[in-house]
């Protein structure tokens, strides 16, 4: 189909090009040999008298003109994407849609459980991917690459709807027999005893916990960095090891590991996690289902202030 001299089925072939900067790359993500991605990009080049992406060395690089054009055909095809999948009369049992979702093990641990539950009785049709945040998650989801994000509020962006859905807050774990550690911890010990603590992403995006020790001026000796929460208990256990993390999660852990809870040593303010989609996806009818089943599941989670401190 042509649109003003412009083959639209270009636009697809366009943005994996501007994307992947490389034709093979491209190619596979469209489903094109690379005889026919390039032959896309000659007329792609023709159309726009540019040649967008140009040979520099060993890699490809994109033109001016490319680099231009790479919101604009993301924004075009999500707008085309939104229009074909806003219907109002869907029938949300019968829906068929592939999610993806941005989010750390913490809440694929505490929430997703249970909302994957119900979704697959009344809403079968409906796939979820999880993805571990990248170093830049606002920008996967502005450029159609994930559906929802769920973070903590604070990280989400301002220029998108967003929700609030639970607060959490932290306390501290030792193996159940650590002897250095008595029944509370004083902030001398806090700074003295080695640490566990998750980062993100291949620039190693510290976690919210991280984040609020450095804006506190607090120093930590981390000894253990690993790239989930549900691996730090397992990292203190046989260990004199210490971590600062998420109460439910410890909560969970608690039941399987031989670790205990410790209320922190300084005030660590609690925070609130948060759900995210693009604005365009505003009046698609799922992606409001499946946030209105997101926020519901939320409000059912124990709160933090029952837990026995």
């Amino acid at each position: 189909m042509r649109f003003n001299r412009f083959d639209l089925n270009l636009l697809v072939v366009l943005d994996a090009l501007l994307s992947e900067r490389n034709i093979t790359r491209a190619g596979e993500k469209v489903f094109l040999s690379q005889s026919a991605t390039s032959g896309a990009l000659s007329r792609l080049r023709e159309y726009f008298d540019d040649p967008l992406l140009v040979q520099v060395g060993r890699k490809m690089v994109l033109t001016p003109l490319g680099e231009s054009l790479i919101p604009q055909v993301r924004e075009l095809l999500m707008k085309i994407q939104t229009t074909l999948e806003s219907r109002p009369d869907l029938d949300i049992a019968h829906a068929q849609r592939q999610l993806t979702m941005v989010m750390s093990d913490y809440p694929v641990t505490i929430l997703m459980p249970e909302v994957l539950r119900r979704a697959a009785e009344q809403a079968p049709g409906i796939m979820f991917e999880t993805m571990a945040p990248t170093n830049a998650p606002i920008e996967e989801m502005e450029q159609g690459n994930a559906d929802f994000l769920m973070l903590p509020s604070n990280f989400l962006s301002p220029d998108h709807p967003s929700v609030d859905l639970f607060e959490e807050d932290f306390v501290i774990i030792c193996w159940s027999e650590n002897r250095t550690v008595g029944d509370s911890l004083d902030m001398e010990q806090y700074c003295a005893l080695g640490h566990v603590l998750a980062q993100f992403g291949s620039k190693r995006r510290p976690s919210v916990d991280s984040w609020m020790m450095k804006r506190g001026g607090i120093e930590r000796r981390v000894e253990v960095t690993v790239n989930t929460f549900s691996a730090i208990p397992q990292c203190v256990v046989g260990t004199q090891r210490i971590a600062t993390i998420h109460r439910r999660l410890a909560q969970q852990w608690a039941q399987y590991l031989p670790i205990r809870i410790l209320e922190a040593p300084m005030e660590i303010p609690s925070f609130k996690w948060g759900l995210q989609w693009h604005e365009m996806h505003n009046v698609d009818p799922v992606t409001q289902w499946v946030k209105d089943l997101i926020v519901t599941c939320s409000q059912e989670l124990p709160d933090v202030h029952s837990f026995s401190r």
